[in-house]
C-alpha cells in the first residue's frame, strides 16, 4: 500500500501557495494526498471565480482529493474581517473531519497564518493515532502583532499561551532556520531532533527565464527593481519605495520599482506614492499566478525583497529569497536575521530592516555596478539556490521527517 498524508492548511489552490507544489511532489513521488482546506479568497478576501459561500467542498487537484470548509473570508482586509477569517476556517474545518478517511500515515499542516489552522490536524491526529507534523512557516504570536496591532497585555498573553500550546501539541515540528529551530525548542521544550530545519525550496519554474517581449518593450531604458509577493505590513514596502525616492535624488535617475502582487497594505502604498509624487518610477502591476514570476524576474535588474524590523521575522528566511535567487538575478535585502544573511551569503547586498538610507545606499551602488559585476551576482545567487534550495532534495526530506521522523 502507498504511504499516505493528510495535508492540512487554509490556503490552497486556486490560491497561490507553496503548498501546491508541495502536494504535486507527494504525488510525484507515490504517496496518496487528501487535502484539506479552506475556500480561496486570499489575498483580497473576494470569493475566486467558480467559489462561493456554499463551495464546491469537494474537488480534485492533479490526483489528490480536496475537501473544503467554509470561512468567513478576508473581505476589505479590515483588522475585523481578517480576525474573523482566522477563526472561522478551524472551527468549520475541525467540525468537518467526518467526512476525511479514517486512516493516514500522518497528518502535516503548512502553517502559515493563522497559528490556529493547525488545530483540525491536531484533532484529527490525535483522535486516530497517527504522528502529526507542523511546518511553522511563520511564528506566532509574533507574525499576528505584525499584521493586526494588538496592544493589550491581557491579549497578548492569551496570543502566547494558545500559540505555544498548539506548538507543543506536534509530534514533530518544521523551522526554516536554526534560529527559529532554537526558538521553538525555548516555547515547546521539545528536543532539537524533534524539530527539522529545512527551508521553503523553490519551484524548478523559477529558475527557467520567460522572456515577455511585450512586458520588456513597456518597462524598456528603466533599471527595474521588482518585488512580487504580498503587500502586508510585515513587507515594510514603504521602506522600500522612500528608499528608491532617495538613490533616484542621488542619481539613480532610471530607477524603476515595479510591484507585481496585492494585498491589504496596497490602499496605503498607492497613497505613500501619491504623496511622495512617485508614480513616475513606482507601478503596481496586481497579482499574477506564480508560474508567470518569471516574466517579471527575467525582466529585472534587480529583485528585492524586505520585512519589517520585528526581531521576530528575523528567524526566518521568506520564501521569496529562494524564487529570486533561481532567477539568477542580483538580489537586495532589507531585513534582519537569517534572511539578511543568506541574501549576504550568497553574495547579495544586504542591508538592515526599515533602514531606507542604507537600502538606498545599496541601490546606488548596484545601480552604478559595470554590467559584468552585476551579471556575477547574479550567477553567485544560482549557485547557491542550486546548492540550498532545490526542490527535488528538500522534498526528499519533508517526506522522510514527516512519515518516518528522520531526515
Amino acid at each position: 500500500m502507498p504511504k499516505s498524508i493528510l495535508v492540512v492548511t487554509q490556503h490552497f489552490w486556486p490560491e497561490n501557495f507553496r503548498i501546491n507544489d508541495l502536494v504535486d511532489g507527494f504525488l510525484e513521488d507515490g504517496i496518496r494526498v487528501d487535502v484539506l482546506c479552506g475556500l480561496p479568497n486570499y489575498p483580497k478576501g473576494e470569493w475566486f471565480d467558480g467559489y462561493g459561500p456554499d463551495g464546491p467542498f469537494e474537488e480534485e487537484y492533479h490526483g489528490a482529493r480536496v475537501f473544503r470548509c467554509r470561512e468567513i473570508p478576508r473581505r476589505g482586509n479590515t483588522a475585523v474581517s481578517i480576525f474573523l477569517n482566522y477563526v472561522s476556517w478551524p472551527w468549520y474545518a475541525s467540525r468537518g473531519l467526518g467526512r476525511l478517511r479514517d486512516s493516514y500515515d500522518a497528518v502535516f499542516c503548512f502553517n502559515t497564518s493563522p497559528v490556529l489552522m493547525c488545530w483540525p490536524a491536531i484533532r484529527y491526529a490525535e483522535r486516530h493515532g497517527v504522528p502529526f507534523t507542523n511546518y511553522v512557516l511563520d511564528i506566532w504570536p509574533e507574525n499576528l502583532y505584525s499584521v493586526l496591532p494588538v496592544r493589550n497585555p491581557l491579549l497578548r498573553r492569551i496570543a502566547s499561551g494558545v500559540s505555544d500550546s498548539l506548538y507543543r501539541k506536534a509530534d514533530r515540528l518544521i523551522a526554516m532556520s536554526q534560529p527559529l529551530q532554537h526558538r521553538l525548542a525555548e516555547r515547546t521544550g521539545k528536543p532539537l531532533d524533534r524539530i527539522a530545519v529545512i527551508p521553503q525550496y523553490c519551484e524548478d519554474f523559477y529558475a527557467v527565464p520567460q522572456h515577455d517581449a511585450e512586458l520588456e518593450r513597456r518597462f524598456a531604458g528603466r533599471f527595474n527593481l521588482v518585488f512580487t509577493g504580498t503587500f502586508t505590513p510585515a513587507q515594510s514596502l514603504d521602506t522600500v519605495i522612500r528608499a528608491v525616492r532617495s538613490a533616484r535624488q542621488n542619481g539613480a535617475d532610471r530607477l524603476h520599482l515595479l510591484l507585481v502582487g496585492d494585498g491589504m497594505s496596497r490602499a496605503a502604498l498607492e497613497e505613500l506614492v501619491r504623496d511622495l509624487d512617485a508614480a513616475e518610477y513606482v507601478t503596481f502591476y496586481g497579482s499574477v499566478p506564480a508560474n508567470q514570476i518569471p516574466r517579471f524576474t527575467a525582466l529585472a535588474d534587480a529583485l528585492i525583497v524586505s520585512l519589517s524590523d520585528s526581531p521576530d521575522l528575523g528567524l526566518t528566511v521568506p520564501a521569496k529569497v529562494a524564487s529570486y535567487m533561481a532567477a539568477g538575478k542580483p538580489v537586495l535585502a532589507s531585513m534582519d536575521g537569517a534572511g539578511n544573511a543568506a541574501v549576504a551569503e550568497a553574495g547579495g547586498l544586504s542591508s538592515p530592516a526599515c533602514n531606507a538610507d542604507a537600502l538606498a545606499d545599496n541601490l546606488l551602488a548596484l545601480y552604478r555596478m559595470p554590467e559584468a559585476q552585476r551579471a556575477e551576482i547574479g550567477r553567485r545567487a544560482k549557485e547557491y539556490y542550486q546548492a540550498h534550495y532545490r526542490r527535488s532534495e528538500l522534498v526528499r526530506k519533508l517526506e522522510s521527517f514527516i512519515l518516518n521522523g528522520s531526515l
